[in-house]
């Protein structure tokens, strides 16, 4: 997987396969070829992409943790978002 994380804290963002092309510039974070999705909030001297981790969360979310490169630690502020009404 590629995590790309808020440089800042540390929270782990997204969680992206490792055969999808990540492209960040200082205006955006751009992900697949062709084009999937648009990260308009993050970009290049904000995060960090780290490549090829194999120890990601069987549980992970965006926020629900922080990645150093190495060490995943549980985001003691994150709130599990509430279950939808069907």
């Amino acid at each position: 997987m590629k995590i790309i994380v808020e440089t800042e804290t540390n929270l782990a963002k997204y969680a992206i396969d490792d055969d999808v092309s990540i492209e960040s510039t200082a205006t955006n974070i751009t992900v697949g070829d062709p084009l999937q999705f648009t990260i308009a909030d993050l970009n290049d001297t904000t995060t960090t992409v780290y490549a090829n981790i194999t120890n990601t969360p069987d549980d992970w979310a965006g926020n629900k943790y922080t990645f150093d490169g190495t060490t995943w630690a549980a985001n003691a502020n994150y709130v599990e978002p509430e279950a939808e009404e069907e």
